[in-house]
């Protein structure tokens, strides 16, 4: 599948050296410049990305950018291969969009094919329409970036719910102690937004309309990828999982 060549280059770019190469005469070795071979795997690696994300059905739902997702498939990949993501469903939540947008899409990776795509809230203390402040902190009631492996389902006072694991150390790995799930809610439909001029907002939690809560939980759960994405770069310099 493509995601596992795409972990290969990554290993490249990650794992680069120097490279010796003798000339014909046996001369001293010349040195070929990693920053040089970083650069040439880095342009590899996105041609690669670009050309699955191209290959991708909309079945009518349409892609998230390409910014995005490229930072999505970077990490999405690297879990893949460590075996910390299992199923192969990749779930993208865009925050620098604004809430009243169907900004969270999910993808089978298997079949590249959008097979969701929804309204989402971020926490109330990430901002009003847009969400552009974000914590690993309990009782913050912001919204959390990064990575996120999708846990258990269960029955909550939201009803069926979804427990989420936060992948990346001082970015997201509180979330399960601070409860941060999926779950349904009335704030998050389109009525509610209409009504409110954006999106009802959570606690920190990335809810989501009860017209898809039940299909977008029972997809997703066990041990698929979620990602977070904001342009923040804080985020980008503290990530272990995109570049």
């Amino acid at each position: 599948m493509n995601y596992k060549l795409l972990t290969l280059l990554f290993l490249c770019v990650f794992s680069f050296g120097f490279i010796n190469k003798s000339d014909d005469d046996g001369e001293a070795k010349k040195v070929t410049k990693p920053m040089l071979l970083a650069s040439n795997d880095k342009v590899i690696i996105k041609s690669s990305t670009q050309l699955f994300f191209e290959s991708i059905e909309e079945n009518n739902l349409t892609l998230p950018q390409f910014e995005c997702f490229s930072k999505a498939f970077e990490g999405y990949a690297q879990l893949k291969s460590q075996g910390i993501i299992q199923k192969d469903f990749l779930t993208i939540i865009d925050f620098s969009l604004s809430s009243n947008e169907e900004r969270m899409w999910v993808i089978d990776m298997e079949s590249k094919k959008v097979v969701l795509r929804s309204l989402v809230a971020h926490g109330r203390n990430s901002g009003e329409e847009f969400a552009n402040k974000f914590s690993n902190s309990s009782e913050s009631y912001q919204s959390s970036l990064g990575f996120y492996a999708t846990g258990e389902v269960y029955q909550g006072k939201h009803g069926l719910s979804l427990r989420l694991d936060g992948l990346e150390y001082g970015i997201n790995d509180n979330a399960r102690n601070r409860a941060v799930v999926i779950h349904g809610a009335d704030y998050a439909s389109e009525k509610f937004a209409n009504a409110n001029g954006r999106l009802g907002r959570s606690l920190g939690c990335p809810a989501v309309p009860y017209s898809v809560h039940k299909e977008f939980i029972n997809t997703i759960k066990d041990k698929s990828c979620l990602f977070i994405y904001h342009p923040s770069r804080t985020y980008i310099a503290k990530s272990k999982l995109v570049s």
